[in-house]
């Protein structure tokens, strides 16, 4: 992983797939590189830094071409390192690279479980590795399968490569042909409207073609896509015969936005999107104008009168998000409600129940591990599912029969902001939705709820304020190595995101406890030297919370508070407290989420760290 782009075209692309790789940077990445058939041979630039170098240095080899991939690679197998940079190329077996050309060009993103033991084959049969990635594998056995046709080489490649993989791929004797091909992670085909030049395009993500073409394939599970100039091809294996057949696919209208947004007066993304906050819950909001299960599809009604329980998949953020909705889902609408990490559920046992709804949560509605965790549960008998996502053309959404789309806009920062607390709105509303399903919520309750709900974008804009307090605050915390995080009930998964959000991108160590469990082990890390956060809403567990903050006080720590107005918490010598507007009920936790992704973000700056793109993170994980 992370991204790929290739085209076929009678134009030199390199602009168009340099431009692509920029579109995609948000997603993150430690190298990137370019690969073309120009004058009868594959020639190729890479690098270890941004993709911006990565375009003067193809300029300067004179890099162009008609036919070419590209990619931004996170590193899985081998040190971020040129050697281990895509496009790899196959030289053909007992080959120099130093002095022979390369025979085949190839992407990968994705990973192969069983790349040692093909490796191991190659080796016998004369190839030289050059990497340590498992992607060089999939090169050299295609180039093994070549006999004059690349298609065929890797139709018979790929029933050979166990794991999850998007490919691109050419070879030097067919010139104006890319082959592409998908298992586990997302592609797509991109129809060029250039009659004249004949271009199509691949990438990881309609994304990156924005301005190219909106004539945008998805590729399904196990697709293999034939690139020539004006003309293209599908095919897939037959499960029966294991013969490859030709297959259509809708062609979809698409209008990608660009990653490559304005920053405006901003700093970084990040800080950008923290505050795009009140007009994208504003946006997901948009077209609820009462409380129905028609907001999540047709024929949500009947499921959920069907259900009995929920079973909520995600990763990271995503899951925190679910984490929060367990509390809102077993409280509001009397439904029992468990949270799995999406990476787990799958290698574990676990007891079905076929009238269970499965709620996956992402953001870009591409994530490996929840889109697995997804196929086991429908696996397992259990057919009813819904997503929560971003992106309204993903592969969660198409996998899905019911889906929520939240309006986040595109989020280009690595540390999800604006998209948890969509997330955080979409998963309000399905709670709203079930407990009116259920018999749980009067139509008074509903008034009471769509009147906070539309008043959410106002009241987080007046959080937003809070910023040059929390700057203050980010001054002692970018001295800080670690740092405690509390939080009770509703508000413990908060505490959990906002370190989270505080170790993503100030590489500061921090934890989050509910604070009850202070004294049961986490206590004996407090010293002075140890900031502890609390998020601190004026609710029904807040006198407990007041004694888990003495308990801090007595060990000498230092507290930093966030307190809704009203709850007598007062600033003195170790007790550091900001005041939110207002206390906001259910919907606290959105509040509580902004100062603590404020925290995060002004402690970043203070330490100098790259905000947008922290080291060894990804923004879509599209890797298990």
């Amino acid at each position: 992983m992370c991204g790929i782009v290739g085209a076929v075209s009678q134009k030199d692309i390199v602009p168009i797939l340099i431009e692509g790789l920029k579109r995609l940077e948000y997603r993150g990445y430690d190298s990137c590189g370019v690969a073309v058939h120009q004058d009868g041979q594959l020639r190729r630039a890479r690098s270890t830094s941004r993709v911006s170098e990565l375009q003067e240095l193809a300029a300067q080899d004179g890099v162009a071409a008609g036919t070419g991939i590209a990619h931004t690679r996170w590193a899985t197998h081998g040190a971020p390192a040129v050697h281990n940079a895509h496009p790899h190329f196959s030289h053909g077996p007992g080959a120099d690279a130093h002095l022979q050309p390369g025979r085949v060009a190839l992407v990968h993103n994705g990973i192969i479980e069983n790349h040692d033991e093909l490796r191991a084959e190659l080796k016998s049969r004369g190839y030289v590795f050059h990497s340590q990635t498992d992607t060089e594998v999939i090169a050299h056995l295609v180039d093994f399968h070549y006999h004059g046709d690349l298609l065929e080489a890797v139709q018979t490649a790929i029933p050979q490569l166990r794991g999850a993989y998007a490919i691109a791929v050419f070879h030097r004797d067919e010139p104006h042909r890319v082959i592409g091909a998908r298992e586990g992670s997302p592609l797509v085909l991109g129809v060029g409207r250039d009659e004249v030049a004949g271009a199509h395009f691949l990438a990881s993500d309609a994304m990156a073609l924005a301005g190219v073409t909106d004539q945008i394939v998805y590729l399904e599970e196990g697709d293999v896509v034939d690139l020539q100039l004006g003309r293209y091809w599908i095919s897939r294996r037959d499960a029966a015969t294991g013969r490859f057949q030709n297959v259509e696919r809708e062609v979809k209208t698409v209008h990608a936005h660009s990653g490559a947004a304005e920053l405006g007066p901003y700093r970084h993304y990040m800080q950008k999107e923290i505050f795009e906050q009140p007009v994208a819950i504003a946006n997901t909001l948009d077209a609820v104008t009462g409380i129905s299960p028609e907001l999540f599809g047709d024929g949500a009604y009947r499921v959920f009168k069907e259900i009995d329980s929920v079973l909520i998949l995600a990763c990271g953020t995503s899951y925190y998000a679910g984490s929060t909705a367990k509390y809102w889902l077993e409280s509001i609408a009397k439904i029992p409600t468990s949270v799995e990490i999406a990476s787990e559920y799958r290698y574990r046992d676990s007891v079905p129940n076929p009238r269970t709804l499965v709620v996956t949560i992402s953001q870009s509605g591409e994530t490996a591990d929840t889109l697995a965790a997804l196929k086991h549960a429908r696996s397992l008998g259990m057919k009813h599912t819904l997503t929560v996502c971003n992106v309204s053309t993903s592969a969660m959404v198409r996998e899905c029969s019911l889906a929520y789309i939240t309006r986040a806009g595109a989020e280009i920062g690595v540390a999800s902001t604006k998209a948890f607390t969509t997330q955080l709105v979409g998963l309000f509303l399905l709670t709203l939705a079930l407990a009116q399903t259920r018999g749980h919520l009067t139509d008074a309750q509903e008034a009471e709820h769509l009147k906070a709900l539309r008043h959410l974008p106002v009241a987080v804009q007046a959080v937003l304020a809070l910023e040059p307090q929390v700057i203050a605050w980010s001054e002692d915390f970018a001295r800080k190595e670690n740092a405690l995080f509390l939080g009770r009930g509703l508000h413990y998964p908060i505490a959990l995101e906002g370190a989270l959000k505080l170790k993503e991108i100030s590489y500061i160590h921090a934890e989050a406890y509910p604070a009850g469990e202070l004294k049961h082990g986490p206590l004996a890390l407090v010293t002075a030297q140890m900031p502890v956060v609390t998020v601190a809403p004026n609710d029904t567990l807040l006198e407990k919370l007041k004694s888990n903050m003495q308990e801090v006080r007595a060990r000498g720590g230092e507290l930093f508070v966030f307190a809704d107005g009203d709850t007598k918490i007062e600033s003195e010598p170790g007790l550091h407290v900001i005041r939110m507007p207002e206390h906001y009920g259910a919907l606290s936790p959105i509040l509580h989420t902004v100062p603590l992704q404020l925290l995060a973000y002004h402690t970043a700056c203070a330490r100098g760290t790259d905000v947008d793109k922290p080291r060894n993170l990804a923004k879509s994980v599209t890797v298990e």
